[in-house]
C-alpha cells in the first residue's frame, strides 16, 4: 500500500492529542532506546527527522552532554510548535526542514536520528539526504513500526473503524505507519540512498499501556491522519468512530486500565 500526500498532514489540533495520547501510549518507550543508542554513539552533534512533539528530543536533551549541539527537525509546523512549547531540559534548535529536502551542509552531523518518520519519507531520496549530511563514520539512526497485526491497539481500531465504512475501509493505520515493516526493502532503500554498509536490524518489542479503552481509541481517531479519512467519508462521524473503536478495544482488552503488544524495528546504518 502506498502513503498518500495526506498521510503527512498533522494538522490542527491532531498535534496536541498527539502528544496527550499517543506519546505516552506507543511512542515513549521507543524515545527511551533510540535516545540512548544515540547517546552510545557520543557524537558532537546531533540532527532528528521529522522530530514530532519532541518526545525524542526531550530524552536526547537529558541523555547528551550539554555541549551536544541537537537540531530538531519537522515538515509540520503545528507539531513543531507544540514540541518547542512543551519544551526541553535545555536549548534545542528547532528547525522546519522536509527531510527529502534538508537545509544543512554536507557532512554536518555525527547522528541523524528518526523516530517512525521513516514510514512517511521518499525513502531513497530522504535516506540519500541523510547520507549527505552525515560525518564520515556517522551513523543514520531510525526505527519503524512492525506490521499492524504485531501492534495490537492499532489492529483494534482499524477494524472497528472499517465496519463505519465496509464499501472504503480507512486503511492510514495500515498503509503508511505500519506498512514499512519489511527488512530487505529497507535495506534496498537505503542502499539506493547511497549507503554502503548493510543495515543492522534489531526487532523490538514493547507494551502500550492506558488507563481505559478510551485512550488508545482517541489516540488513534483523532490524533493521527486516520481522522481525516474518517472526516472525508462521513462530516460528523468522528465521534462514533471513536466510539465503535472504543468498543472494540474494551471487547478485546477489557474496561478497565487496557496493555497492549507494540512492536517495531530499529535500524542503524553506518556512512
Amino acid at each position: 500500500m502506498e502513503s498518500t500526500s495526506s498521510d503527512r498532514q498533522f494538522s490542527g489540533s491532531i498535534a496536541q492529542l498527539y502528544e496527550r495520547y499517543l506519546v505516552p501510549l506507543i511512542f515513549e518507550p521507543y524515545a527511551v532506546d533510540i535516545a540512548a543508542r544515540v547517546a552510545a554513539r557520543r557524537p558532537a552533534r546531533v540532527l532528528e527527522l521529522a522530530a514530532g512533539t519532541g518526545v525524542v528530543t526531550r530524552h536526547l536533551a537529558r541523555s547528551l552532554p550539554a555541549e551536544t549541539s541537537i537540531v530538531a527537525t519537522d515538515l509540520n509546523p503545528p507539531m513543531l510548535a507544540e514540541a518547542a512549547a512543551v519544551g526541553t531540559g535545555r536549548p534545542v534548535e528547532w528547525r522546519h526542514a522536509d527531510a527529502n529536502a534538508l537545509p544543512f551542509a554536507d557532512a554536518s552531523f555525527d547522528v541523524v536520528v528518526c523516530q517512525f518518520g521513516a514510514m512517511f519519507f521518499d525513502k531513497p531520496r530522504a535516506f540519500g539526504e541523510a547520507r549527505r549530511v552525515l560525518r564520515d563514520g556517522g551513523a543514520f539512526l531510525f526505527n519503524v513500526w512492525d506490521r499492524i497485526a504485531d501492534n495490537e491497539f492499532a489492529d483494534a481500531v482499524t477494524d472497528a473503524v472499517a465496519t463505519l465504512f465496509p464499501d472504503d475501509p480507512p486503511r492510514f493505520l495500515a498503509r503508511t505507519p505500519h506498512g514499512y515493516h519489511r527488512p530487505d526493502a529497507i535495506a534496498s532503500d537505503l542502499a539506493q540512498g547511497g549507503f554502503v554498509r548493510t543495515p543492522e536490524v534489531v526487532t523490538l518489542d514493547a507494551r502500550s499501556r492506558a488507563s481505559g479503552p478510551d485512550v488508545p481509541a482517541i489516540a488513534y481517531c483523532q490524533g493521527t491522519p486516520l481522522r481525516a479519512e474518517i472526516e472525508v467519508r462521513a462530516a460528523g462521524r468522528l465521534v462514533e468512530a471513536t466510539e465503535v473503536a472504543e468498543a472494540a478495544v474494551a471487547a478485546r482488552f477489557g474496561t478497565g486500565p487496557v496493555d497492549g503488544k507494540i512492536q517495531a524495528l530499529v535500524v542503524g546504518v553506518a556512512r
